[in-house]
Order: structure tokens, then sequence, then C-alpha cells
């Protein structure tokens, strides 16, 4: 089952395209373009040759032939248009034929003995071809293809231009500039709730380009880096963004992974033009976002001394550098991984002022809601401070997520509000996922994932250091078949180690009910272990509470050796390694043996609460305390917490 205390969930949706059978594939490039040209030019030609061959079918008639159809009568009519005879036979027969130039129809024929009886039957008109169609129709033959040509040179010259303009322009930067006057993108320290020691740090940042004057004349100088550090979602971009709303300055934007390319100067060549694009709009603010992506340790061995990326780092410290204390040009970056940065980046002069963003408390996290609920109609029900009770964990993204999902619940219902039970479903939904309700369970499946659930939420209560239980489901949502929600009762900013042997303890809850229980185990319980295993081994190499180990940490916040050591390093020997195996083997054992102890001893609470999950499906907090109570068992309060600390 899907146990995670502080909901950190991490979503990622892969899409993969299939092309169509049959389809082309798209033309780009100056190559794809000038294969499209050819492919047109032949296209028309072969218009034009069928268009020619048309006018051409009507049959071409000497003039001796001409005498003699009208001596045998069959001409009804001749058309004369300059030297062209456009000849009409008595059976609507089209012919056309040519006269002798400067001599008159009529001579010609009668010099050929055509009789003056047989001529008079024949009905002669007269054309004067003059004018823009007859000189059109006589010039375009030839002067339509020059014009193609022409046009098919200029098409081609077109492209390679631009191909040309392109590589010139490679080595340029690619950020998005938001200007001071755009008011549909002005974000200000209004729109960020909460991260009042950051938004405290920035104001003085914000002072300075509003006024730098103030601090010149004093002697003081501004820092010209400022790095963000959070976890994903904390509000970094945004932050930063509003450093630029409130002082009125141009904010240039740029990832970190865009300045690298896989020609060699290209990164170097987009940092100086990006640099020198934030001097001439000055004041300005350039944001790096995701700056690990170029700023990671060098001399790893990982590309070589000539890597790009290593080419790129360097570029950007030269740049911070140079600056000017007047050039009024603040450098901004963030990041959710400052323990890859190069030292060089950290160093008084550079990013020397670090911001940190945490996740928000409950109190920042109803001001945020406060926020995402401007434009929302709510109804009468809604209480905003009871969910930001229950998303302890939850970043800003996290809380729009929310919200948003709990609009597109009533949209889909067809209600013109948002209640409060849109918000409480779509807690569990940015937690876990949509529910799956044609994932129907067989009936020992349902009782099993009962008495699993059951296992989870009866060691937590029952356990004095883990958290109360607020919701039991064994309706599937996601990946998981089922899930109880755990909430503390206060925010923590720090763990004991007391709480996480109890909350591995309860995150095997499930396992040993299905060990015990059913005499057999599943696949149920593969995330549960995944988890309390990782705790576990957290607490031997990361946290020093192993009393074999000792106060020592073996690896880094983000689970690989400290000091940037290369890849698949360790700094510690295989026996310490074996030391560290059998540490968390015990610390999984003994939670173990403190869940059977339980589940042995509250076996009719497990049974109760089972038979009430396969008969409601979920129990709220409410419901879930009167079955503790009806069997003797004291529920957590506040004030028990604290004492016990």
């Amino acid at each position: 089952m899907q146990m995670n205390d502080r909901f950190k969930k991490t979503k990622k949706i892969l899409i993969k395209k299939v092309p169509i059978k049959g389809s082309l594939p798209p033309v780009r490039g100056p190559l794809g373009q000038i294969f499209l040209s050819l492919i047109i030019f032949l296209l028309l030609v072969s218009a034009y040759s069928s268009l020619s061959g048309l006018s051409s079918k009507t049959s071409d008639v000497p003039l001796s032939e001409l005498a003699q159809d009208i001596t045998a009568g069959s001409v009804s009519g001749i058309v004369i248009s300059g030297d062209k005879l456009a000849i009409t036979y008595k059976d609507g027969e089209e012919k056309i034929s040519k006269k002798e130039t400067n001599t008159a129809l009529t001579t010609t024929l009668k010099n050929y003995d055509v009789p003056a009886d047989a001529l008079s039957e024949v009905k002669i008109e007269v054309k004067n071809d003059q004018g823009f169609l007859y000189w059109f129709s006589s010039l375009a033959p030839i002067i339509l293809p020059i014009l193609f040509i022409l046009f098919f040179l200029w098409f081609l010259s077109r492209q390679v231009k631009g191909a040309g303009m392109q590589a010139f322009t490679f080595g340029q930067s690619k950020a998005r500039m938001i200007s001071p006057g755009d008011l549909s993108q002005k974000v200000t320290f209004k729109d960020v709730a909460g991260s009042k020691e950051a938004k405290e740090e920035l104001r003085e940042i914000v002072d300075f380009l509003k006024n730098p004057k103030k601090f010149l004349d004093i002697g003081a100088r501004i820092p010209k880096g400022i790095l963000l550090m959070g976890a994903p979602g904390t509000g970094k971009t945004l932050l930063a963004r509003a450093v630029a709303g409130e002082a009125g300055v141009s904010f240039f934007s740029i990832s970190g992974s865009e300045f690298v390319e896989m020609f060699v100067g290209v990164g170097a060549s987009r940092v100086r033009d990006l640099f020198d694009l934030a001097k001439k709009a000055a004041p300005a603010i350039i944001f790096v976002d995701e700056i690990d992506a170029v700023g990671r340790v060098r001399g790893t061995g990982v590309g070589g001394g000539n890597d790009e990326r290593e080419q790129t780092l360097n570029q950007i410290l030269v740049e911070m550098d140079g600056f000017e204390p007047n050039e009024k040009v603040i450098v901004m970056a963030a990041t959710n991984r400052p323990d890859v940065l190069d030292p060089a980046l950290l160093r008084p002069g550079r990013f020397d002022r670090r911001v940190t963003l945490d996740l928000p408390d409950r109190k920042d996290r109803g001001e945020i809601l406060l926020i995402h609920a401007r434009k929302k109609p709510f109804a009468e029900d809604v209480n905003l401070s009871v969910i930001a009770e229950r998303t302890p964990g939850f970043s800003g993204a996290d809380l729009y997520s929310l919200m948003n999902e709990a609009a597109i619940l009533a949209a889909r219902e067809n209600r013109t509000t948002v209640a409060q039970f849109d918000l409480i479903r779509s807690i569990e939904k940015v937690m876990l996922g949509p529910e799956r309700q044609s994932h129907l369970l067989s009936e020992r499946e349902k009782e099993l994932t009962a008495y699993h659930e059951a296992g989870h939420a009866l060691v937590a209560s029952v356990l004095p250091y883990a958290d109360p239980v607020h919701k039991i489901s064994i309706i599937s949502r996601g990946r998981a078949l089922g899930f109880t929600m755990k909430l503390p009762l206060e925010e923590r900013k720090l763990q004991s180690k007391k709480e996480f042997l109890d909350d591995i303890a309860v995150g095997l809850g499930g396992y040993v009910v299905e060990k015990n229980i059913f005499e057999d185990v599943t696949t149920g319980p593969s995330n549960d272990l995944q988890v309390t295993t990782a705790l576990a081994r957290d607490m031997v190499t990361k946290y020093g509470m192993s009393e074999k180990m000792g106060p020592i940490a073996l690896e880094s916040s983000g689970g690989k050796p400290l000091f940037g050591t290369g890849v698949g390093d360790k700094d510690y020997s295989e026996q310490v390694g074996s030391q560290i195996d059998a540490e968390v083997s015990k610390i999984i054992n003994d939670a173990v043996r403190k869940a059977e102890k339980i589940i042995k001893d509250y076996r009719e609470v497990l049974d109760a609460i089972s038979k009430k999950l396969i008969e409601v499906e979920t129990i709220e907090q409410k419901e879930f305390e009167e079955i503790l109570v009806l069997h003797g068992i004291k529920l957590k309060k506040k004030k028990d917490i604290e004492h016990q600390k």
C-alpha cells in the first residue's frame, strides 16, 4: 500500500508519440524546402504541358484543303484573326489554319479556284486582335516560365540566407524577457504567500534596483548573485519574478539547460549575449532556473577538461566578476540541489547570498490557498483552514494543483460552485491519483486490503510517537489498492529517533497482518517495504541514529556519498557496508516484532476496523476514533504529544 507520511509524490508523465501509418514525415530545414520547391516546379510544368496539349488538340489544315472543303460546301464559317483562321464546319468540327500575310483571304481562295457561289455560302468574320488580352495571350507562354524561374531562384536564395542567419544567431541567448510595462505578466510580493524571511532578504535587492545611490553613497555593495534554494514547487521562480515586479525592472528568464548545446562554445556565447542584453536593459534581473544543469562541481572526470558544460560555467563566473557596482544588474538563480554546485559559484562576490525556501507550514498553506481561490466560486461550507491542516508537506505547486482539481471535479458534475467535498477529494487525488472505480477487487482481495490498511491504522493508534489516523480507505487510487492517511497534531521541523522507529513499525503493519492473519505475503506491501527500508538506512547513514555505528554520516541527502566523489564511489569499506546492512536489518526486525505484538494484543480491534472497512470502504477520523474508544484505546491529544517530548 502507498504509505508516505510526508506526502511527497513525484509525478512523471511519459508521452510516446506513435506515427500514423501511411503519413509522410514533415519537411524541415533548407534541404527539405528545396526538395519541396522542386516538386512544386515539376507539378507546374506538368500542368502547363497538359494545358498546352489540350489547346493543341484542334487540328491544323492547310489552305489547299480548306479550299476543297469550301468548294464541297462543308464549311459554315471562318473567323479571321490576323493571320490565323478559325474554321467551323457544318458538322460542328473546328479546325485552324493560316492565310498568306498581307493578302486577302478571298483573293487567296480565288487563286485556289474556289467558286464564287460556294464562297458566298461561307460566313466570313474579321476580328482585329489588339489590347491587353491579345498581348498577354501572345507573351504569356514566354513570360510566365521566366517569371516562375525567377521566383524559384529567389525562394532558394531566401532559404540559403535564412540558414546562414540561423548559423549567425545560433550563439544568441534564448532568454525570455518580461518588460516592466507588461502588466499581464507582472508579479509582486502580494502574489507570493508565505516565505516571509525570503521576501525580507529580497527587499534589499528591490531597494537597490529602485535607488542604488543610497547604497553606493555609504559604500555598501549589494550582492551580485542571489541563489534561491528549496524543494520543487516552493515558488523559487515566482519569487524571482516578484522581485522584478516590485522593482519595476526587466526580467530575463532562462533555464540552465538552454545554454548547453552539442557544439563547443555555443553555451559560452549565449552567456555573453545574455549578459550584454541585460546590461543594455539595466536595471534588470537575470534569472537562471535549474542552474545545477551547468553549475555542477568541476573536475569529476566526466566530460574531460574541455567539456561544454564546464566552458559555460566558466563564462558565467567570468561575467559575474566583470560587473561594475553601478551597472544595476542582479543575477538570480534557482536550484533544488545546492549540494552539487561548484564552490566557485558560491564564493563571495558571486552567489554569496543564499535564500532558502522551505515547504509552507499550516499558516502559509492557508495564505497560499487564499491566493489560488481568488477566481473560484466557493460554496458556503468551504473551510480552507481545514484543507491547510490536511495538507502537511504540500508545496505551493501542490496546493495550486489541489485547487485546480477541485474546480475540475465541480465542473465535471455540472455544478457552479466548489464545495468542501471537492477540496477533500482533490487532496487524495493530488497525493495518490484519481479513483479507479472500474478496478473491482474480488472478495478475498477486498478482505486482504481491508486488513492490510487496518493493520497500518491500528499500529499508528497504539504507538505513542506515531501520527494519528485521519482517514482509511480501500478504494483504489492510482497504483494503490487502499491508503491510510496520518496527519501530525502539530507542525514539525525536526523528527526524533523514536518517531522514526514508530513510523517504520506503522509502515510494516500491513505486512505483519498479511503474514500473521493470512499466513501469506502478497505484493501489496512492496511500497511499504521500500519506504521503511530507505528510512531505516537514512537513520544509520545520515542521521547518526544507530548505536553501533555511532554519530557518523556516510551518505548525503541525495543518497550518494559525500564530497562529490565519482559515480559508484564509496567513502567506507566493505566491512562498514556490512555493518550498515546489519543495522538496517535490526531496525526493520525490531519494528516487525513491535507491530506483531500490537496485532496480537489488539486482534479484536483489528477485526472491527476491517469489517467496517469492508462494509463502507472508507472510514473518516470520527468513525475511526469511535471504534478505538469502544475498545478502550486512548485517543492522542496535542498535550499528550508535548508531554511525551
